[in-house]
């Protein structure tokens, strides 16, 4: 599996489950509040559980540009260490 995909199928799992939203609601293109009416405290939940399973940081300025599943996998999967895929 591409590294890309992994990174994806792995934030769709966690904004299923921290958001409540239908697995086949989660898309790329899908925007975070818009699609899935997520508040700021919800991303901020959500962009902790991403810091813990991808032993990365969001920083603040980061996170307000932040607005769909494309712009939080691209994040991640620049930011992730090799070490994170086994």
């Amino acid at each position: 599996m591409d590294k890309r995909q992994e990174v994806f199928d792995k934030i769709k799992e966690m904004i299923v489950q921290e958001l409540n939203v239908k697995p086949e609601k989660v898309n790329l293109e899908a925007g975070l509040s818009a699609d899935f009416g997520a508040d700021s405290l919800d991303a901020l939940e959500l962009f902790n559980q991403i810091e813990s399973e991808f032993l990365i940081t969001i920083d603040d300025e980061s996170a307000t540009d932040i607005k769909s599943v494309n712009d939080l996998v691209n994040y991640v999967f620049d930011n992730v260490s090799d070490s994170y895929f086994k």
